[in-house]
């Protein structure tokens, strides 16, 4: 597949969803979400677009709305 980065707050959600299917993402602390994004296959960070907390929360956001 195409690598990913932090701006792919959709995709990331899809690949957190299918890679952590029984973790809650209401119950993950931020480093820990980091964390596991950095741990996708085919994660690749990009200069200039650094994790941040309105970056994790939309993907936290978006995790939730991919597993409803």
């Amino acid at each position: 597949m195409d690598p990913f980065h932090w701006l792919d707050v959709q995709r990331i959600a899809e690949e957190l969803a299918e890679a952590h299917p029984h973790e809650d993402p209401l119950a993950i602390a931020f480093p820990r979400l980091k964390s596991l994004v950095e741990g996708l296959e085919d994660f690749e960070p990009q200069e200039g677009h650094p994790a941040n907390e309105r970056i994790l929360e939309a993907i936290q956001q978006a995790w939730i709305d991919e597993r409803d």
